[in-house]
């Protein structure tokens, strides 16, 4: 017998979740965890592991978290919301247990439950692994737009991979850097979950034909991408987003024929080599390396991303599947392209609707430019993504065909709006003939983009100045600036609660939604009673990673001294050189002058090396070698002690990031396209010594040239100083102090068993120094100094502390991502109608 609509509605019924409980109280929340220590991980507390009872307060706090999920989809499908979907190659998660418990309330409840059971929350936070799919910046900037889009309601998918293995741990020994495997899900991921249901198959190589179906790309090989979920909660409003991470998996077990034939082995390799894609991370390097693991990387996270899109563009209320339409694409779909790791979208989408959806060529492209938008993420030209036209050829034929079309009609109007300008178009091409042909990846995302955006303002206005100069001239209403923010949950209110509740007690705590609100504390930089607070408040953290350092490392710091602070990628443009020259000259200072005139500091460096890059892993080697010579020393004592932090990441700079006095941002100007450790440190109380580059510029601006460091030369000063011809021997040559240094880095000084060991070091310094460390050396000291003597008097220090957290608010993604949002992908967040806390509907969507 046929069902009736109301036989229908009876069955949703039952599967509604409007029963589901809010925020439980502290005892539901012992029963779920005992329940989940019981019947999830089959444990009792004779055998139970402080990993367990994690995994238990997980599974407790993600019960909490899927209705939520459930009732989120619910309601943005019943809204016909505009979907946002973030395309990234990397998400710098870090751990989620702490944050989800902030974001959904519940923190509280949790902190006493697991008092009352005999735990302490903090080992089980501790037992969780880093999500650690990220290099550094771009992917943490990316995890700080998840948690702004959902804490603003907005309906948005972040799509990334799920790396088996994500950043690599480093190891330092005899101070080396050595990588050794992440494997953080050998414990299992209590947060993800996966969904067979939408396994989508993903092509490569082939050629380019004709099938029976009308398919123009055929003999390929499929890969299966089978995606996972990860809960993104808004703070405080019932929504949560999800990040969905694509696996490859082989297309089948195992050919049986082969298995018969007896060539067992070579099946499970075959198997092996298609489920690689998704296996590692690749790490950051100096210059970009096309390699062609990478490209089946990128072209993996496109494929399965777009199909996955264009099945939810058709799973909503409005599409007429008797009239498939794409007209309205673009005003139900926005595309972020995370810089040119996920370029292959334009072509991809093309090639979708083209072959898959038969639309005209006009009529495609036309959608295309109109939902993707591109982030660029660099200046350094050898950093852009170039892919060999022969790897495209072998991996992507048609989508190389593709993009030799869209070359062809993009260069038409280049000679339409500039007539036998043959320089100009070879400099705007796609298509790149020097040193074999090769595709442009960024040209690529600036062509098939109706924005592009760069994240500071002085990054912005290079990038139309110098790289894109071209293109700007070409389409100058396609860019914006966005400058970058972080998500104020968890880099003040989640890894810094004691300076949190401090500023909530004083202007309440809407901040924690509106960063704005902290001009509020403005006012207070004179009330010596609040500034003691603030002081005490920076020393308690101070103390607190003292105890982390001699817990974890066995190392001894003076936690009354001056903690100074550079962590981030190393890489020569960040100059952690610059910094070693100062610490050497400190060191000298001591050894010659009355120590006790010193301010004594604790120079903490942090950051990892790509693999491959030896000036960065050699400058690892300088910093530890230092420390040993410098901590050593008896002359020294406590007054300069040096520190490599190792592994650093997202959960160790929750833990340094509160206690740092001054924030170290001293890339040479025109080189940091924004930075994001510059606005946490900003954030939580720390002072910046930095030049004029990235978001230093917009920081300085914010909390007024008086409170900020400033040291070294201006943009215009540096390529001026390139243009005239820069001789880094004059500057070593009319400075004593720096002349020391350099002659004790070259004469094995800090390397008396391996000699010579530092001799690249002092040739890329002396006939070199591309990033003109030796022009800014003298201001950066003289700058130092400044910093010392007001490090003198704790008040005035505290002042200027309390204005740059007052300050801060422009920094909050947030922001960013409502200016995204406004400007860029069409949709007005004030607008968007909130999740109710018991909100349903009888229409479920994954």
């Amino acid at each position: 017998m046929a069902l009736t609509i109301e036989d229908i509605r009876a069955k949703q019924r039952k599967i509604s979740i409007s029963g589901i409980a809010p925020p439980e109280c502290v005892n539901n929340i012992k029963n779920n965890f005992n329940k989940h220590l019981h019947f999830t991980l089959v444990k009792d507390r004779q055998n139970a592991t402080a990993r367990d009872y994690f995994f238990a307060l997980a599974h407790t706090v993600k019960d909490q978290v899927c209705g939520r999920w459930i009732r989120t989809y619910q309601h943005h499908h019943r809204m016909d919301s505009k979907n946002i979907y973030y395309l990234s190659l990397e998400f710098y998660m870090g751990r989620a247990l702490t944050n989800t418990m902030v974001n959904i309330g519940i923190s509280k409840e949790c902190d006493e439950a697991m008092y009352q059971l005999g735990l302490d929350i903090e080992e089980l936070e501790s037992m969780e692994e880093d999500a650690g799919l990220g290099n550094g910046g771009l992917g943490r900037l990316a995890a700080c737009f998840l948690d702004s889009m959902a804490t603003l309601g907005m309906p948005a998918y972040g799509y990334g991979i799920r790396y088996d293995y994500g950043i690599f741990e480093q190891k330092i020994e005899h101070g080396w850097q050595f990588e050794e495997p992440d494997e953080w899900l050998r414990f299992g991921n209590p947060w993800e979950q996966a969904r067979p249901e939408y396994v989508l198959p993903v092509n490569f190589y082939g050629r380019i034909g004709q099938d029976e179906n009308g398919k123009k790309w055929v003999g390929c090989q499929t890969v299966y991408a089978l995606p996972y979920d990860t809960p993104i909660p808004g703070y405080g409003n019932n929504t949560v987003n999800i990040m969905r991470l694509w696996s490859a998996k082989a297309p089948k077990s195992f050919n049986l024929q082969v298995f018969n034939d007896g060539s067992y082995l070579q099946a499970v390799y075959d198997r092996y080599l298609a489920e690689n894609i998704t296996r590692v991370l690749y790490p950051n390097d100096s210059i970009f390396e096309g390699r062609e693991l990478r490209l089946k990387q990128e072209y993996f996270l496109v494929s399965a991303s777009l199909q996955d899109i264009i099945r939810r563009y058709k799973g909503g209320k409005n599409f007429d599947y008797e009239r498939v339409s794409f007209v309205a694409f673009p005003e139900k779909t926005a595309i972020q392209l995370n810089d040119t790791h996920p370029a292959l979208a334009v072509p991809e989408l093309m090639r979708i609707l083209l072959d898959d959806e038969g639309l005209t060529w006009e009529e495609a492209w036309q959608i295309v430019v109109d939902t993707c938008a591109y982030t660029n993420h660099t200046l350094l030209p050898e950093a852009l993504e170039r892919w060999p036209v022969s790897l495209m050829q072998q991996l992507l034929p048609r989508h190389l065909q593709i993009i030799y079309l869209i070359n062809h009609l993009f260069l038409e109007k280049v000679e339409e709006k500039w007539p036998g300008d043959v320089d100009r178009k070879r400099r705007m091409s796609l298509v790149e003939e020097g040193g074999g042909k090769s595709i442009n990846m960024a040209h690529l995302c600036i062509v098939g983009s109706h924005v592009v955006n760069g994240v500071a303002k002085i990054h912005s206005e290079l990038l139309k100045t110098s790289i894109f100069k071209d293109f700007y001239e070409m389409y100058p209403e396609r860019f914006q600036n966005k400058t970058n923010g972080i998500t104020p949950r968890r880099w003040l209110l989640m890894c810094n609660p004691t300076l949190a509740s401090l500023i909530s007690q004083r202007i309440g705590e809407e901040w924690i939604t509106n960063l704005d609100l902290l001009r509020n504390l403005e006012p207070l930089a004179s009330e010596k009673a609040f500034l003691r607070r603030l002081i005490q408040v920076k020393q308690e953290n101070k103390q607190k990673f003292a105890c982390y350092l001699e817990n974890e490392f066995n190392i001894s710091i003076n936690p009354s001294s001056m903690f100074d602070v550079q962590v981030k990628r190393i890489h020569e443009y960040k100059r952690q050189l610059l910094n070693c020259l100062h610490i050497i000259t400190m060191y000298n200072q001591i050894k010659k002058h009355n120590p006790n005139d010193f301010v004594p500091r604790t120079v903490m460096i942090g950051g990892k090396a790509a693999p491959g890059y030896y000036m960065a892993k050699l400058t690892i080697k300088l910093i530890n070698n230092i420390a040993d010579v410098v901590n050593h020393d008896p002359d020294v004592g406590d007054k300069l002690k040096v520190v490599f932090l190792e592994n650093y990441r997202v959960s160790l700079a929750e833990k340094i990031v509160p206690a740092t006095d001054l924030s170290e941002q001293i890339s040479l100007a025109g080189t940091e396209a924004s930075g994001t450790g510059n606005m946490k440190f900003m954030l939580n109380g720390a002072i910046t010594i930095g030049t004029l580059d990235g978001a230093n510029v917009e920081m300085r601006e914010e909390v007024g040239e008086e409170n900020f460091f400033l040291f070294g030369m201006t943009v215009e000063e540096v390529e001026n100083l390139r243009k005239e011809g820069y001789y880094p021997r004059k500057y070593y040559e009319e400075n004593a102090d720096l002349r020391e240094a350099i002659d004790q880095i070259n004469s094995d000084f800090f390397s008396p068993e391996e000699p010579g060991l530092f001799r690249d070091i002092f040739n890329n310094l002396m006939f070199s120094d591309h990033y003109c460390l030796l022009k800014d050396y003298s201001s950066y000291i003289e700058c130092q100094h400044r910093v010392s003597e007001l490090y003198r008097n704790p008040l005035e220090w505290a002042s200027m502390c309390l204005r740059n957290i007052a300050a801060s608010g422009k920094f909050s993604s947030d922001r960013t991502i409502m200016e995204y949002a406004t400007e860029i992908w069409g949709v007005d967040p004030s607008g968007i109608k909130l999740l109710a806390p018991h909100e349903e509907s009888n229409n479920i969507e994954d």
